[in-house]
Parts: structure tokens; C-alpha cells; sequence
């Protein structure tokens, strides 16, 4: 099948169109336009590159090219789609250029089954956002999007069921689609346009009526590659029937009996050259919240159903089955993965007889993580959690892979008896959220706050860290600060996935982040206990006087420490839950807003006291500075090697103060910044450097100012956009030019200008 330019039909407008191709893919380097913001400079190239950490987050699904050796594509939950590519060892993202958040969760991928350049995805966040079905003709390097009318959940529960996308091996301009609240929908031009296939005995639930709630929907479509015209379709909503056939193209339907009973739901299958379908059950959609599961087997021939459940009466535990693969050489060889399961832990069972008999691959297997060491949790990284997808390399039975809520593993050993080594499988892959970082002005270069795993300290960007923030050990980071001249003095607070933080959410360390330390605040008589302090539940921020020796933090009744918190001192005139911003040089003043009186509050006795200013020049109302919700970025920031100068955001315009909050002067005009951060400033400047995620004449991405905020120039390019899901920046206090950016799904990217330009 040759590439051909496609017409998108556009279900807004009832109209074919042709769009242009979207450009995507991680270059070294890129080359932006000319064009600055406003007119006023030509804009800045920068070259881009992920901080590494490796993985790190959940791929609900893997799937190998069946034309040709090697490729091989997975998807992500908030992170877009990547391709593996043989020749750099690397997994190259795909949709880097991807301006649409919502298009960065993705719900299906499907390799084209005849030619091998040709990749179709179902992308779509939540069913909230847009959702549209992307075709490419050259593996993913462009594509062409068709917007269509049913919502996705890419990032939803049930996102590790699938494939719901399937190209017919016998036309592949032919594909099916099975939806979550909407039916199965149908395209016979490629996937240009798409029609709901009315005959199909289920016709979906319908939009969900209650938010961040989803259905299963349609769990699967499966061509039958070996009988033209004949697909099947599962279902992994409530009813009475779940898996349904067509024997003609989708025309016509039967409801297929059998299997296991009602409650468990089909979530994913393959066929085998030999006509047996194998298909993993739940009982909830999951990742979380299964219980229960089963593998039964349907000879597509014969129409007997068989149960092959690797584990069956009292062997049963907690859990299901989700991820299923064959090999294609011999179909006796197939294997599922267990999901959910906690008590003993998620697995891989392999048999080489069709089911009758299975051998865990847990016991057995060894893991390497050394080049990912962060997965070495308790010194002894596991075989897993959520392992939603299984494959089986289609050109080598000894290559397999399997997801995880962490990390992709694969192994060269599938086939060999005794001992199977599994190492990520991860060159490229950047799949993570990160809430919060600095560059300190000394030490490590970067040190990162993320959802999930905690966050790093990196003192080489390329180099994945040995370990996560621990002691304590917090899922999410929050906050992170830094003595500005004493930079090996940092304090983070953070939370679990639990309510209430079993222990504290506070932590300090005195080498840079490479080991830390518990920071305890005693509960006080007088604090309702009924509700959980901040505290204790990580919304407390935590902020680090200039040369180390004051903490603060921001709890109901505010309270500094000097003797690392074995006595705590209450601070007068600081309102409740308010931010506060120590600056990097005087380390007798600390600064906050009081959002009742409109003013800057500052101390300038260590913390001790604070006292409103007159705050000359700052709008009368500041409530858009406010910081919403404890991941939220401080909007007040102190800057390095200025004493007293201050930078504040108040949505969407910035204020800078050089007499420590007294006078301010609207720095900004034509630009609507939503994030900053700064940076070291330009040779000669009086300034520091200023980076900002903001919109300016219609376009939002990634700015910088050299010359106190006058002059703004976009130093992303189109093709550098990472679904525009920016959290965070800020500048390199000892390197100009340098920017690190914290995305929502894409890790960490460091920016800097390209070739020395400047």
C-alpha cells in the first residue's frame, strides 16, 4: 500500500478535509522559525533532550509489527506513543510535537498487518477531552489525525484492556473500533472516516453521567488472520453477553456462549495460527480494583470453549489476568500475566502445551536494573505490578516483553528452560509526572520532585539515578527548596497514596539531596486532631533560609525551626497555609503574601516576625497569585546572587521588586505567563534569565527574557511541544541559557541553545 495523502473527515462540520501531516519525533537538535513573539527578535534555537530516568510510569500496552522483525510500538498512559528502533537501540517518542494534551493519553495502537510502515492509534486522555483516531504512513515520524465523535479514556481505568483498534489482514483499509460508551464504529477508507456499526448487538452506555468515571466498553477487536471476513469483539461491561462474532465483515453478529461465568469480564485475546483464541478475564476493568480472573480458550473451529486458568481452587488469590500473548511459531506456547495481584505479587505464566499445564516465571526469574536503579526499591527490584500487557515477539520466540505500572521489561530468554533474565527495556522512554524541581546554585545540577516515584537527584542528566528520595519515603514530592548559599541544605515535603502520611511528609538533607533525613513537628494542644494537619497529609511547604540554618513551614499555625526540629517556634503575623519564599542571599528575611490585606508580608529577623509592606505598585487584588493546591509552583520567587530581588506572577502578568518587596514594576506586556522560573543571567545583564510556559499571540509554549522581562522569545518549536502538558520550569542558576522543563507524562527535558548560540 503506498503513502497517500488522507482526507479527514471532520465530524464538527460534517466535511472532508486534508490537513497537514503533524511532524513528531525527538531530534537532537531542532531549528525554530524566525519569528519571535510580538515581532521583536528572532527566536532562540534550542536543542532538547530528556533528563533520564528511564520509563517509569505505566505502558498499558506493547505490540510487535507481525510483517516485520523489530518493530515494534507501545503506548502510554499520559505520555504519548513510542517506536523501537533497532539501529540506535532507542525507543523513539512519537508525538513530541503533539500540541493536544488530551491526545498524549493513548487508548489503542495498531501496526498495520500488510505494510509495515503504515500505524494507526486511538489517542484520547479521559472522556472529557478530544479523542481522534491518527494514521501514519511512515511509522509514526508524521501523521494525519481524524477528530471523531466518541470519547476515549487513555488514561482512565480500564486503559489496559485491548487492542481496540484492529486493521482486517485481508484489506487493510478496513478497521474496526470498539468503543467505551459508544459501540463498535467502523472505517473502510484507512481510517479517514468512521460510521458506527448499528448491527453490533451492543450499542454502548453512553457518556458518563458521573465525573472521573469511565465504562469498559468494547474490551478488544481480533481479526481472525487465518478466515477472511470472520472478527470477534469483546465486551467488558455489566450484562450477560460479552464476546460476540462476525463472519462477515462486521455486517452481521452472533452473541458467542460459553466461556466463564458472567461476572468476569473478557479484557484482551489472541489468536494462534492454529485457530485457538486465548483471552484473559477480570472481574473489574482495572488496574486496581480486581479480585478475581480466569484464561479460557476457544477453539474457532470446533466452537468449544476450554478453561485453562493457571490457578484454580484453593490456589486461587486476589487478582486477575490481563495480558495474553502466543508465540507465532508454535501456538502451543502461550502465556498470560496476572494483574492486581498483591499478596504474592503480580507474575508471568508460560505453557508450552496450550494451558494444560503452566510454569510461573516469577520464581525463576532474575531482573537486572542497573541501568534503571531506581527499580530496586527494597534492594531487590520485583517482578512487577499492573501487568496489563504481554507479548511475545512474532520473528523470535525467545524475545518477550511485559508491562508494569513502573517500567517495560523484556528478556532474551523466553524459551530456554532454568533461569530467565528480564532487564528494562526502556532506551528512550521517559513516561513520568514530575511535579517539582530546582538547580541549586551548587551540588547536584538538578533535583527533581515526581508523582509516584518520589523524584531523583541527578548529578549526570544522561544517567538514570541510584535512588529515589527516601527516608522517609514519599510517593509525590511537593515542594523542594535549596539555602542559596548553602546549597548542599535542601528540604522537601511530600505525601503517600494514603490520606494521612504514616509518618511525617517532611524531610531535610545536609550532602545535596543524596541522603535525608525526617523533619518531625509535634502535634500542638491546641490544633483540632480530629483533621489532619497539613503536615500530615503533605500540603505543608517547607522553605530553607539562605545559609541553611532556618526552616519554615507552612502548617496552620506557622512555625520555623533552627536546631533541625527538635524545637519549633511559632512565627507572628503569618497567616495560616501561606507560602513563604526565603531569599537566596540575606538570610534574615523571608517573604509571603497576605492575601486578606493584598500585601507582601516580609521578616527580617529570620522568620520570626513578619510585617505587611506597602508593597507600592502590585495590583490591588492578588488573589491570581495565589497557589492553588499543594503540587502548585510558588508564584513568589527570591533569585540567586540578588539579594532582596523578588519576581512575582500574578496571572497572567509578572512583577519584579529590587528592594526586597518595598516597590514592584510590572515587568511584562503581550505575554500571558502561566509558569516561571529563573536562570543565570546573560553575560553583561543585570538580570537573571527568565523562563516562562505562557501564551503569547495565540501561541503557548516555551519563553525566555534576557533583559528583565521586556522582550520575550519562544525557544520550543512546533515540533517540541510534548502535548503542551508543562507543570513546571526553571533556569540553571550556573549555567546561561539552561532550562529544565517538568512535563505531566514526559519526564524531565533540559533545553540549551543550540550549536553556542546564545
Amino acid at each position: 500500500m503506498k503513502s497517500r495523502t488522507m482526507p479527514i473527515f471532520d465530524s464538527a462540520v460534517g466535511r472532508f478535509c486534508i490537513i497537514a501531516s503533524i511532524a513528531v519525533g525527538l531530534s537532537p537538535a531542532f531549528m525554530a522559525s524566525a519569528h519571535d513573539v510580538a515581532g521583536q527578535k528572532p527566536i532562540v534555537p534550542y536543542a532538547w533532550h530528556s533528563v533520564k530516568v528511564g520509563g517509569g510510569g505505566f505502558a498499558p500496552g506493547v505490540v510487535f509489527s507481525p510483517v516485520e522483525r523489530n518493530l515494534v510500538y507501545l503506548r502510554t498512559d499520559m505520555g504519548g506513543a513510542y517506536r523501537w528502533d533497532a539501529q540506535v537501540a532507542q525507543w523513539v517518542p512519537l508525538q513530541d510535537g503533539e500540541s493536544v494534551s488530551s491526545y498524549m493519553g493513548i487508548e489503542s495502537i495498531a501496526p498495520d498487518p500488510v505494510d509495515a510502515n503504515i500505524v494507526y492509534m486511538a489517542a484520547g486522555m479521559n472522556a472529557q477531552g478530544a479523542a481522534a483516531i491518527f494514521r501514519s504512513a511512515d511509522r509514526g515520524i508524521h501523521w494525519q489525525r481524524t477528530n471523531v465523535p466518541f470519547a476515549m479514556g487513555g488514561n482512565e481505568d480500564g486503559r489496559g484492556l485491548g487492542e481496540r483498534l484492529a486493521v482486517d489482514p485481508h484489506a487493510h483499509d478496513r478497521l474496526f473500533f470498539g468503543s467505551r460508551h459508544d459501540g463498535l464504529w467502523h472505517s473502510e477508507d484507512a481510517g479517514a472516516t468512521w460510521r458506527k456499526v448499528e448491527s453490533f448487538p451492543l450499542k454502548g452506555l453512553g457518556h458518563p453521567s458521573v465525573a472521573r468515571t469511565t465504562h469498559g466498553g468494547l474490551s478488544f477487536v481480533l481479526f481472525d488472520p487465518a478466515r477472511k471476513g470472520q472478527l470477534y469483539v469483546g465486551s467488558a461491561d455489566s450484562g450477560g453477553q460479552h464476546m460476540f462474532r462476525s463472519r462477515d465483515n462486521g455486517v452481521t453478529w452472533e452473541h458467542m456462549p460459553g466461556g466463564p461465568e458472567a461476572n468476569l469480564l473478557p479484557v484482551k485475546a489472541v489468536i494462534g495460527r492454529d485457530g485457538v483464541m486465548t483471552i484473559s478475564y477480570c472481574d473489574a476493568i482495572g488496574p486496581n480494583g480486581i479480585k478475581a480472573g480466569a484464561v479460557w480458550r476457544f477453539d474457532t473451529q470446533s466452537n468449544s470453549w476450554t478453561d485453562v486458568t493457571p490457578l484454580k481452587g484453593s490456589k486461587v488469590v486476589p487478582g486477575g489476568y490481563m495480558g495474553v500473548a502466543v508465540s507465532v511459531r508454535d501456538p502451543r506456547v502461550i502465556a498470560v500475566s496476572t494483574v492486581n495481584r498483591y499478596k504474592p505479587g503480580d507474575t508471568v505464566w508460560r505453557s508450552e502445551d496450550g494451558g494444560r499445564t503452566w510454569n510461573d516465571l516469577s520464581p525463576r526469574s532474575t531482573r537486572d536494573v542497573s541501568e534503571t536503579p531506581f527499580l530496586d526499591f527494597d534492594k531487590k527490584a520485583n517482578f512487577g505490578h499492573w501487568i496489563a500487557g504481554l507479548a511475545i515477539d512474532p520473528f523470535d520466540p525467545h524475545h518477550a516483553a511485559y508491562v508494569t505500572g513502573a517500567t517495560l521489561y523484556a528478556t532474551q530468554e523466553f524459551a530456554t528452560a532454568g533461569t530467565m533474565k528480564w532487564k528494562p527495556w526502556t532506551q528512550g522512554i521517559e513516561q513520568t509526572a514530575v511535579i517539582t524541581l530546582i538547580s541549586p546554585t551548587g551540588g547536584a545540577p538538578l533535583i527533581s520532585g515526581f508523582g509516584d516515584l518520589g523524584g531523583f537527584r541527578h548529578d549526570d542528566l544522561t544517567v538514570s539515578p541510584a535512588h529515589i528520595h527516601r527516608n522517609p519515603m514519599l510517593t509525590n514530592t511537593n515542594s523542594l527548596d535549596y539555602a542559596g548559599l548553602a546549597p548542599q541544605v535542601v528540604v522537601r515535603s511530600g505525601n503517600t497514596h494514603a490520606p494521612v502520611v504514616p509518618d511525617t511528609s517532611l524531610a531535610w538533607s545536609q550532602d545535596g539531596g543524596r541522603s535525608w533525613t525526617p523533619l518531625y513537628i509535634s502535634t500542638d494542644a491546641a490544633v483540632d486532631t480530629t483533621v489532619p494537619p497539613p503536615e500530615r497529609t503533605g500540603s505543608a511547604a517547607i522553605t530553607v533560609s539562605a545559609d541553611g540554618g532556618t526552616f519554615v513551614v507552612e502548617t496552620d499555625m506557622p512555625r520555623l525551626t533552627r536546631d533541625r526540629g527538635r524545637s519549633w517556634i511559632m512565627i507572628e503575623g503569618l497567616p495560616s497555609r501561606v507560602r513563604v519564599t526565603a531569599d537566596k542571599v540575606d538570610a534574615r528575611r523571608f517573604y509571603a503574601i497576605d492575601f486578606a490585606a493584598n500585601r507582601i508580608l516580609r521578616s527580617d529577623d529570620g522568620g520570626t516576625s513578619f510585617h505587611r509592606l506597602d508593597s507600592i505598585g502590585l495590583p490591588a487584588d492578588l488573589s491570581l497569585a495565589r497557589a492553588q493546591g499543594r503540587e502548585a509552583a510558588n508564584p513568589l520567587v527570591a533569585v540567586p546572587d540578588y539579594a532582596g530581588m523578588l519576581w512575582l506572577l500574578v496571572e497572567p502578568d509578572l512583577f519584579r521588586s529590587r528592594d526586597a518587596g518595598e516597590h514592584w514594576e510590572k515587568a511584562t506586556q503581550n505575554i500571558a505567563i502561566q509558569r516561571f522560573g529563573t536562570g543565570k543571567g546573560a553575560p553583561g545583564s543585570p538580570w537573571p534569565t527568565l523562563y516562562a510556559i505562557a501564551m503569547a499571540d495565540g501561541q503557548r509554549g516555551v519563553f525566555r527574557s534576557i533583559d528583565g522581562g521586556a522582550v520575550w522569545q519562544r525557544i520550543n518549536d512546533d515540533a517540541h511541544q510534548w502535548g503542551l502538558r508543562l507543570r513546571m520550569i526553571s533556569g540553571d542558576p550556573r549555567r546561561f541559557g539552561r532550562t529544565y522543563l517538568a512535563t505531566d507524562g514526559r519526564g524531565i527535558l533540559v533545553g540549551d541553545p543550540q550549536g553556542g548560540m546564545q
